[in-house]
């Protein structure tokens, strides 16, 4: 049995409907809204399409249904407490999603406030399974994960000589995360 496909929305009411059922089905910030509705809206012209959505997006602020606060807020948590991520990777991920950055400077500090950054990549580490290395190419290997994950190089050093990893290579690692770009822990490679 094949599937029809619903029409594309082409009125305001359309358009604010569609939006509501994907809210429905999971929160999503004001930036990813609107590009889903830019994908979505069935209007000529894309001056009237911009008018219509934000339309539908103020409408929907009104209601409170929308608003990228509660979304960071909601999301910094979630992240921190299921998947163990550190602040920079949630704080890169919501930039991601178009969250703009004096939220998510707020949100992520509010959210880890009191969270002890050693202790929650010792939780990730535990939540991916991953054990005290046994060579210089796991030790490697684990400082880039967690790394990826969102944690300072300063938590991952600290981790990782108390497994006894030796000096010389923690002092490479350390050297290699001053050349990475400020934003490594952009997750990407999906874990």
């Amino acid at each position: 049995m094949a599937f029809r496909r619903r029409s594309e929305p082409s009125t305001v009411a359309e358009l604010y409907q569609y939006a509501v059922g994907a809210l429905g089905r999971r929160m999503r910030s004001v930036a990813e809204l609107k590009r889903l509705l830019r994908q979505r809206a069935n209007v000529p012209g894309a001056e009237a399409v911009e008018t219509m959505i934000q339309v539908v997006i103020d409408k929907l602020k009104e209601q409170r249904y929308l608003n990228d606060t509660q979304y960071a807020a909601a999301f910094s948590t979630l992240r921190r407490e299921n998947d163990k991520f550190g602040p920079r990777r949630v704080a890169n991920e919501l930039k991601r999603k178009g969250v703009h950055g004096d939220i998510i400077e707020k949100t992520v500090t509010a959210a880890f406030t009191g969270v002890d950054e050693e202790t929650q990549a010792r939780q990730y580490l535990a939540h991916k399974r991953l054990t005290k290395p046994s060579d210089a190419r796991q030790a490697q290997r684990l400082f880039r994960t967690l790394a990826r994950a969102g944690f300072s190089t300063r938590t991952i050093l600290h981790i990782l000589k108390h497994w006894e990893v030796d000096e010389e290579l923690l002092s490479a690692l350390e050297a290699e995360s001053l050349d990475l770009p400020a934003n490594h822990g952009d997750g990407n490679e999906g874990e």
